[in-house]
Order: structure tokens, then sequence, then C-alpha cells
């Protein structure tokens, strides 16, 4: 430094006791300045302080000479604190140079500015504040220092200002959130721990409303949620634990929406092996619980991305149980968040309907206006329903995910079908597949799905019902009793297809077409699955429904072997199922015209199957017609599935189902086409267990001579007109059906001699 230089008003002697490197002169020459300078604040003398700051700012702590950096930052904190309450005039000149010297290479020079900082800070207090961001980003700095003298030093005057923005009631929030944001993404952990300790302070200050711009902070407070240091994340834990109590004390002034996606991205573990992962996830889980309840409909338009974060947690192990059981909260409060409200079309939708500008649109809102206060929320069903899709698609989805997603479609086609209607067609596909999932309970799920998509009204198309072809057209029945979660309404009643009663539409045999294709392609699924599937849908869509119309589509089926089948699954079912108990009544008397006709429709599909037709015709009590059919057998190919069919008919005959049939067996002289029929299954039986069973129960049939009473000709009367009764109701054509049975059965000796032809032409090229 030039000594010969004027740096008046400092003297010789002060000059060069502050380059000297002794910090004990140093000090000397700072005591001097600081009684300069309160002589100059006697004499009100602002120029020559302002003098004196620039030479100790300019010439000694920006210098080259590191002992003279020293000199000048111990002579502007003894300016400092001559200038007592008034430094704060001076503030800005005497700050500057000190955190210059925050960025020195030297330890030792870093400690000082930090010390002379201390001073200056100490002896201003408040009016410090105007300048707290560059206090602030200085002190960021130093926080993260390698040298532990400094953090020590740092960690002083970071407490000393902490005290001076609690005390106060001015702090400028508004340009000190920017700075926060930007050192809050800093990933050195010192840095980490000086904002997150800043923003529990400022936090906690009443006079503070950090609150209003948590939305620009929280992706970094979540960011420092993962940190390896278990201080630092427990520090973070706390501060949000006190930003959601304060949300919860006052959610109308909560930006909501605003934070709804970084939660919805925190929500979504990206590396599931990290441990912090797990803490971010449940935290902004937590949170995202809470939002949803206090917020409401606010939420609704990040509903898919709320979905894509929560539906994967629900299929979680016991390993993450608490992330699991808060997810399964917030997929629940969501899904009642959706009312019948969001299946109106929304003033912008209606716009574009009717070819006009959206409303609202150039025009400006009107202070006070009635609708701005509630300002209309729009449910994201689109971003929803691909959401739904996806997870479906996705043969990794958990169980449970799966059933939380078929719950979500269901009670999206109660609340909004007619929206929802326009992704069906999209969605009938995968619903289908999902048949052959591995759960019950997803499958059982799934039917609910295509069951409501099969009965909403909201379904029904313009276009004529593929119901009508048969000559026998196909009346749908109504379900029993309201669904889960359905509520008739008031226009609906009008129209007599309240959700209470559906009628089916046009989806449902579609359902019932695209069923029975996917039984014929996957026939695991109709063996191991196949009742199962067929007896839920006979509770939720009306057994006379499923059965009516398999049947019809059955009668056309081109491939005889699968018809075949399908009707001897189906015929189990409706001879043995708890749930077919009214058809089965329906069907036991045949007294209505409507009873006749659903007979005829099931017979003529039956007789794709020889066995189940004759169970048909036991269990509608045409024992005369069920022994013509049996005559007939005679000219069919008898193979071992057919005799095992018969030998399982005979196990039913012995069931509670035909408990009336037995009973009937006491009255021989009315009843002797039935006993003539139990004989040609025995005569069609070779001598097995069957054989024996059925045997045994005609030995048991009683002699009509002891079976006479003293009123027999009164008891005759009363049958024939029971007997006239019943054919007055009924208009069967047996004659028309056991016709329209060997045009059947014809069909099928055509198909297995072209089968066996083909297999036998097929060998003869193998041995050649």
């Amino acid at each position: 430094m030039n000594t010969e230089k004027d740096f008046s008003p400092l003297t010789p002697n002060i000059v060069r006791a502050l380059n000297d490197k002794l910090y004990e002169k140093r000090k000397v020459a700072a005591l001097e300045i600081e009684k300069l300078v309160r002589e100059f604040v006697a004499q009100n003398n602002s120029t020559q302080i302002r003098h004196v700051i620039q030479i100790l700012a300019s010439e000694f702590a920006l210098s080259q000479h590191p002992h003279s950096r020293k000199g000048g930052l111990i002579g502007l904190a003894a300016c400092s604190i001559a200038l007592g309450k008034d430094s704060g005039l001076y503030l800005k000149e005497l700050i500057e140079p000190v955190l210059t010297c925050f960025n020195d290479s030297d330890s030792r020079l870093r400690y000082y500015a930090c010390e002379a900082l201390y001073n200056i800070v100490k002896v201003a207090r408040g009016a410090v504040l105007p300048h707290f961001n560059l206090l602030f980003d200085g002190l960021s700095k130093l926080s993260a220092d390698p040298d532990p003298n400094v953090k020590s030093g740092s960690e002083l005057l970071d407490r000393l200002l902490k005290d001076i923005v609690t005390e106060s009631n001015t702090f400028d929030l508004v340009s000190f959130v920017p700075l926060l944001r930007e050192r809050i993404y800093s990933n050195n952990q010192y840095a980490r721990q000086f904002i997150i300790s800043w923003i529990h302070v400022l936090e906690s200050v009443p006079d503070i409303h950090l609150l209003d711009y948590l939305p620009e902070i929280l992706d970094g407070l979540f960011q420092i949620l993962g940190d390896n240091s278990k201080e630092i994340r427990r520090t973070c834990e706390v501060v949000l634990g006190e930003f959601l109590k304060e949300i919860k004390k006052t959610p109308s002034s909560v930006k909501f929406a605003e934070m709804a996606n970084i939660l919805v991205i925190h929500c979504q573990v990206a590396d599931e092996a990290k441990l912090t992962n797990d803490l971010i996830q449940l935290t902004a889980m937590t949170w995202m619980r809470e939002f949803i309840q206090l917020a409401g409909r606010v939420v609704l338009p990040y509903s898919s991305g709320i979905l894509t974060a929560v539906l994967p947690c629900l299929s979680y192990d016991d390993r993450k149980k608490n992330t699991k059981e808060v997810a399964s909260a917030c997929n629940n409060s969501l899904m009642k968040l959706v009312t019948p409200e969001d299946d109106e079309d929304t003033e912008e939708e209606r716009g574009r309907s009717m070819g006009s500008p959206s409303a609202g649109e150039g025009q400006p809102k009107m202070e006070g206006d009635a609708s701005s206060d509630r300002p209309h929320v729009t449910l994201d069903l689109d971003g929803i329903v691909q959401v739904l899709n996806r997870h479906l698609h996705d043969s990794s989805t958990g169980m449970m995910t799966r059933i939380a997603v078929l719950k979500w479609l269901y009670h999206l086609y109660i609340k909004t079908p007619r929206k929802m209607f326009r992704h069906t067609d999209n969605l009938f596909p995968i619903l289908l597949k999902t048949l052959s999932d591995e759960s019950d309970e997803v499958i059982l799920k799934d039917l609910e799905v295509l069951a409501e998509i099969a009965s909403s009204p909201a379904g029904q198309t313009d276009q004529a019902s593929s119901c009508d072809i048969t000559d026998n057209k196909l009346v749908l029945k109504v379900p029993d009793g309201p669904k889960p979660g359905q509520q008739p309404t008031t226009a609906s009643k009008a129209m007599d297809s309240s959700p209470s009663t559906p009628s089916m539409n046009s989806y449902f045999y579609k359902f019932m077409i695209n069923l029975l294709k996917r039984f014929s392609l996957d026939r695991k699924l109709l063996e191991n699955r196949g009742a199962f599937i067929i007896r839920q849908l006979c509770l939720l869509l009306h057994a006379e429904n499923i059965f009516h119309s398999m049947a019809d589509i059955l009668l056309k089926e081109e491939d005889l072997k699968f018809a075949s089948t399908m009707i001897q699954t189906l015929n189990t079912i409706l001879l043995t199922s708890a749930e077919l108990f009214q058809l089965r009544n329906q069907l036991k008397d045949l007294h209505t015209q409507e009873s006749c006709a659903l007979f005829c429709c099931l017979y003529r599909s039956w007789c794709h199957n020889p066995v189940a037709t004759v169970s048909l015709c036991f269990l509608t009590q045409n024992y005369k017609h069920a022994y013509d059919l049996i005559q007939k057998f005679g000219n069919l190919e008898v193979t071992v599935d057919f005799l095992m069919e018969v030998d399982k008919l005979v196990q039913l005959i012995e069931s509670p189902i035909f408990t009336y049939l037995r009973l009937q067996l006491l009255d021989v002289e009315n009843n002797p086409y039935l006993i003539k029929a139990l004989y040609g299954l025995l005569m069609l039986l070779p001598q097995s267990q069957a054989f024996q069973l059925l045997s045994h129960r005609l030995r048991c049939v009683p002699n009509p001579e002891l079976m006479r009473t003293v009123d027999e000709s009164k008891y005759m009367d009363s049958k024939k007109q029971a007997a006239c009764k019943r054919s007055s109701h009924t208009q069967v054509d047996y004659m028309e059906l056991l016709q329209h049975f060997d045009r059947v059965q014809s069909k099928h000796l055509e198909v297995r001699h072209q089968r066996s032809a083909r297999a036998s032409d097929h060998h003869d090229r193998k041995l050649m």
C-alpha cells in the first residue's frame, strides 16, 4: 500500500497500524477510528463519516494485501460501533465490502469478515432488515464453509440475525422469497441445514405469513426431506408438520390448487430402494389426504395425477402399511368428490356444441358476480379414464390396485354415466379381458362395471338393438332392487328407467356376444370361471336376461362343439345354482305365456346338447316330450362323454332340485311318461353306479293299485282340470320342437363326420 497517499482524516499512525500483520496493533487502530468517528458524530459531520468508511472499504477492505483487508474489516466494525443507532444511515457502505470478503480464499480473513459483520449487525439491529437478502445470501455461503472457525462464526451471526427477524414486524417477505426459492435447491448438507432452520424460524413468527408463499418452496422442502442427514430430515419434518397444522387452521387462505401437482410428484417413488423416498412419499401422501379433505372439489382438476400417484400404493405390502392406509384414505375421499353435477356439460362444452364462443370468452368478469364466488371446478374425466385404463392394461398392476380401478370405473358410470359412455368402446375390450384375472374379487368388481354398462339408461343408443335377432323377440327383464350407490332420480322415474330399475341397453347384447366369444377362445376361462361369472351376472342383470340372450346367440353358433359345451355349462348352472332359484320356479310349471316363450327359446339352443335338453324337459315337467327325445337317442352317436352326461343327470335327479319329480313318481297313473323317460335313461346307461342308483329308484315306484283312494274319481277330475288349465296357458308346439332337435343333431353329426374325415386324411398323409 502507498503509505504516502493521503488517507485523511485517518492519521498516518492509524494507517500504519491497520496494515500491520499483528492483530493487537490493528485493534489499537480500530479503537482510534472509533474515537475519531464518535467526534464526527458529535459534530454531525456525515461527510467525514462517509469519507472514513469509503477509505476503509476501498483502500483497506478491498485491498490486494491480506493484512490491509483485515485492518479494513476491523475498522469498518469500529465505525459501526461508534455510529451506534446512526449506523443505519451508512449500512450499505458498511456491509457491502465486508460481504465481499466472505468470498476470500483465506479462511482467517473470512472469519474476520464474519466477526466484523456480526458487530455491524449487533449495533444496527432492525435497521439491517432492508439489506436482509444480501446478508442471507452471504450467510448461506458461509454455512457450507469448510473451515470450522468460519462455520462457528457464521452460526453466531445467523443466530443474531434470526433474533432480529423474530423481534421485527417489518420483514420484507415478498423480496426474500425469490432468494429462498433459489437457495432451497442446494444439495450441500450444511446449506440445507441453514435454509431449513430459517424457514422454521420464519414460519414461527406470527407477523410473517410464510404460508402464503408455500407453493414456491414446497417442492424444495420435499427435496430437503430426502437428505441423508437424519437431523436435517427431522427438522424438515417438523417444518412441514407446522405448515400442515397452519393449513388445517386456515384452509380458506391456502393455495391448494398451486400445490396439488407438487404433492402428486412427490407421492410417486422414483427409487424404491432409497429409504428416504419412503418418508417423502408418506409425507406427501399425508398432505394429499388433508388437501382432498380440506379443499374438496378444488383438487378435482388434478384427480388424474392424484390417482397416478395413489393407485399403485394400494397394493403395497405391510412394509409400507402406513403409506398404503393413507393412500386408501386419499382414494376414498377423492372418489366422494365426484358427483352427478360432473355429468353436466360446462359452459365451454355447451358453447362448442352450439358453435358459439364459450361463456365468458371476450367478456370481463364483473365484480360481485355470484358465479365468481364459487368457481366451477371441472372434473378431468378424460385424464382419469386414461389413468384407470393404463393400470388395467399393465400386467404388473397389483390386485388391490386393480380392484380400486374397477371401483372407480363403477363409481364414474354411476355418477357420470353420460360422459363415461363416450369412453365405453375403448374400455370394453380390457374389461372383458379382465374377466380372466386370477382374483375372484377382481372379477366380481369387473362384472359390476360390465353390468352397469349393460343396464345404464345412458348407454341406450338410437341404433336398433341386436336383441331382435330371432323370431321370438327378446324381452329383457329388470333386476330387482337398487344397485349399490344408486339413487333413483325424479326425471328418470318419469321415464320408467331410473337407476334403481335399469332397462337393458344396446351394450347388453354386445356384452353377451363378446363374453361368449371370450369363452370360445379361452376354454380354460370357461372351465375354471365360466359358472362363477354367469352366476354373478344372473344376480346383477337378472337370470332370465342372461339365459335368454345367451340362448339366442348360441342358436346361431357355428362352432357346434363349443355350443354343446356352453349349453352343458348353462344347464348345470340352471339346475344347481341358488342364484337361479327364481328362474327354475318360473320354468317349472309353464303357466304363463312368458314362461312358455322362455322355455322355447332355451330349448332351441339346448338342442346342441341332447342330455341337457332332456334335463330341461324334466325341469319344466314336459315328461312326454322328454320320453320322445330319449326315443331319438338311439339314432345318436353315443360316446363316452354322452354317457357321462347321462350319469350326471341321474345324479341330479337324486338332488334336492328334483325333489318334486321324485315325489311325482308316487302318482304312477298320471305320470306314466316320467317313468318311461327314466327307464329310457336306465336303458342308455351301462351297468355302472349311476345305473344301480336309477334302477334302485325305479324299484321304489309303487304299485298304482296300492295307491288308489276312495275319492279317486274326484281326484282324477281335479287332475284333468289342472291339466286343461295348464294346456290352455301353454302355446308350445312340441312337434316343431322335436323337428328342431332332429335338425340340430343332424348338423352335429355332419360336423363330427367331417372332423373324423379330416383326421383320417391327415393320418394317411403322415403314413405316406
